[in-house]
């Protein structure tokens, strides 16, 4: 009997030191409610609001007035228009010029509002559904080889949301309008547009040509339209773009999800400093350089808006995750301050010939509104105590070195 309960008692031990070390919460120190003790993600990190700005803004085409997709693929961007034409468009990342046009022959472009990839194949969604009332969804599957080649083949995967029964037509006013997708190893999982909710919904189907069932997974309230995704599989980031009823853009990250639960991991909205907007795609190379692309856009009197790809570097925002490394500071890059945009610290890294020196944060007014002296090369400083904006940092008196901080 005295065997059993030793047994019994170990087991309990064993289970409660797991429990232990496996602690579920907030793992993400960016968020306003990072769990030092969490080892497990639970997907319950929260953050402070924050607007971000294009590293540059690369004009395109006119031919490219209406381009709603865009991917990353062979050093180059590849994009398309959502009505009429059938083109595929190759584009360089450095002006975003027209590098050359490849035509699907044969096929109709009813709506098609977004791209992705896998190894082999590039697809299109050709399943804008404003009304709601299109019995004809479907995604082109489209062989790379045969693309480049000039002699494209070309498969259709057709589908049909598994709850929508009613298709009566509603006139921007359905949740069965979708413009986002991403393609994993073996599936394809549709991000919606949704006009009422400003929800965003997770179907899935399997890629392989034919008629299926996109079957509802989950659902996400993002606050706006989602109208374009792309995805890092092996780092578990999807970042998806988007716009408010009043084109105000965003972009949303999912990161440090769990398999293809996408929606268990971090949620992080960012909106962008690009005002009457309408983003319509994203892609990425390595999960910290995003290109964004909008097309044409008039109101008059208010604005009109050209088609353009927008650059962004997600690094501060993404980059402790990914475990980037901050880079030693050099003669040109005399002090490196991490993170922008900063919570309650900001890290500064210098080289030591430039110590000691004093450092002044002045607020946009021109008030110095915190003093203190560097004496280590890497020295942390609570900025807890500053009201959320822009600021200035100026280290040094004779040599000034100035840097833009933003608190959020």
């Amino acid at each position: 009997m005295r065997f059993w309960h030793l047994i019994l008692l170990s087991s309990f031990i064993l289970i409660a030191g797991r429990a232990e070390a496996q602690k579920y919460g907030c793992t993400d120190p960016l968020a306003v409610n990072y769990d030092q003790s969490a080892t497990i993600n639970d997907g319950s990190c929260r953050y402070n609001p924050v607007n971000i700005g294009p590293l540059a803004s690369l004009n395109l085409d006119n031919a490219l007035s209406e381009t709603s997709g865009l991917i990353f693929w062979n050093n180059n961007l590849w994009t398309h228009n959502d009505n009429l034409d059938t083109n595929i468009y190759m584009l360089d990342t450095l002006y975003g010029r027209i590098v050359q046009a490849y035509p699907l022959t044969d096929i109709e472009n009813r709506d098609w509002e977004e791209i992705s990839q896998d190894e082999e194949y590039v697809y299109i969604g050709d399943f804008g559904n404003n009304s709601g009332n299109r019995r004809d969804l479907r995604i082109i599957k489209i062989s790379k080889v045969s693309l480049i080649s000039g002699s494209p083949v070309i498969d259709s995967i057709k589908y049909s949301y598994s709850d929508q029964v009613d298709f009566t037509p509603a006139g921007n006013d359905t949740n069965f309008d979708c413009e986002a997708f991403i393609v994993t190893e073996d599936s394809i999982y549709l991000f919606t547009k949704q006009w009422v909710s400003n929800h965003t919904s997770l179907y899935s189907l399997p890629k392989n040509p034919g008629n299926h069932i996109a079957k509802l997974r989950s659902s996400l309230d993002v606050d706006g339209m989602i109208t374009g995704a792309t995805y890092m599989g092996s780092k578990r980031i999807i970042a998806l773009s988007g716009y408010s009823n009043k084109l105000a853009p965003f972009v949303y990250l999912l990161y440090d999800f769990s398999g293809s639960d996408f929606f268990s991991g971090n949620k992080r909205k960012l909106g962008i400093l690009l005002d009457y907007h309408q983003i319509e795609a994203i892609t990425s190379a390595d999960g910290i350089k995003y290109f964004m692309s909008n097309e044409s856009f008039s109101l008059f009197p208010v604005t009109n808006t050209p088609q353009k790809i927008h650059v962004f570097n997600l690094s501060s925002y993404l980059g402790n995750y990914l475990n980037l490394s901050i880079p030693v500071p050099d003669e040109e890059n005399n002090f490196i301050i991490s993170p922008v945009p900063a919570h309650d610290i900001i890290n500064i890294k210098s080289l030591a010939g430039l110590l000691p020196a004093d450092y002044y944060m002045i607020n946009l007014s021109g008030r110095i509104v915190m003093t203190g002296r560097l004496n280590a090369e890497e020295t942390i400083v609570s900025v807890s105590g500053l009201n959320a904006g822009f600021y200035l940092l100026r280290i040094g008196e004779e040599k000034k070195h100035t840097y833009k901080v933003i608190k959020e």
